[in-house]
């Protein structure tokens, strides 16, 4: 196998207490990818090399996830604390000020970056969500169904461990065709092994289903404190055109409080479409990003 991202340099680095795994290519404007469930920064593979000829782009693995390190506890997944590692790795790396782009949790991982540490962003891009708070706090009846993984993964350990342990491509292979509303013959097959590899560890799995713990135990009552707040930099909101949060929702209607200057674009594809449409997804940052 190559590297996640073709091309680009693969480094870890230790802040916040934590070894914050990542990809880099390109010169220019600092740019940071933020992946989703149940994925790594493999995820950008199609993506990052086209970004990198106008920028300087950071691919990361969240904690928990892919390369990064996996601490224990519901407490250690909150977004805040996913967002401090972000924030401290590009500092790290010597950028204060960068453009964010984020895909599911990484997605409301960036968001509450930009509510934390408004200064560092200089744009926002959220792909294919609607904020934490309202889909936990005004949960519509199909999207409890389809996204029903948010309640088990959130089940008390070592239940929702043990059940994923016994067969972990089986069970996350089926949520990614099942809500991705698109087969796994969508996704590259290199980047699938890459996954496959990440979601293997037993430390990953319970660092996912504490990702899941944190948003119902803690980033919703974060979340709820800042409902007044507005991201006042740029952002993009980005859906799957055929996707769940697209049947259901309004999706730039429910970010239209939350982020004073708001462009939005459905791109072809289900939930993953930066997997299955990644030439539209580069299209779309890249008209945005260079606006």
């Amino acid at each position: 196998m190559t590297a996640p991202i073709p091309g680009f340099t693969d480094a870890v680095a230790q802040v916040n207490g934590q070894s914050i795994a990542h990809s880099r290519g390109g010169e220019g404007p600092p740019l940071l990818l933020l992946h989703g469930f149940p994925q790594m920064r493999a995820m950008w593979h199609a993506i990052a090399p086209v970004l990198a000829e106008r920028f300087t782009v950071i691919a990361a693995d969240l904690r928990g996830y892919g390369d990064s390190s996996k601490p224990a506890g519901t407490a250690a997944y909150a977004f805040r604390e996913m967002a401090a590692d972000q924030l401290a790795l590009m500092r790290s790396l010597g950028f204060d000020r960068f453009h964010l782009v984020g895909h599911d949790r990484g997605a409301r991982t960036a968001h509450r970056l930009a509510l934390d540490a408004p200064e560092a962003v200089e744009s926002l891009t959220v792909m294919d969500i609607v904020p934490t708070h309202l889909i936990l706090t005004e949960l519509q009846t199909k999207v409890a169904r389809a996204y029903y993984h948010w309640f088990f993964l959130a089940q008390p350990a070592p239940f929702p461990e043990t059940m994923i342990g016994y067969d972990p491509d089986y069970y996350f292979e089926t949520a990614m065709a099942g809500f991705g509303a698109a087969g796994l013959d969508a996704f590259d097959p290199e980047a699938l092994d890459w996954y496959r590899q990440s979601w293997r560890w037993p430390d990953a799995i319970a660092g996912m289903c504490n990702d899941y713990r944190a948003a119902i135990e803690i980033d919703v009552h974060h979340d709820a404190i800042d409902l007044g707040r507005k991201v006042e930099c740029p952002a993009l909101v980005l859906y799957g055109a055929d996707g769940i949060m697209a049947r259901e929702y309004d999706v730039p209607a429910t970010w239209g409080q939350r982020l004073a200057t708001m462009q939005a674009m459905a791109i072809p594809g289900g939930h993953f479409f930066p997997d299955t449409h990644p030439r539209e997804t580069a299209a779309a940052l890249m008209v945005f990003l260079t606006r």
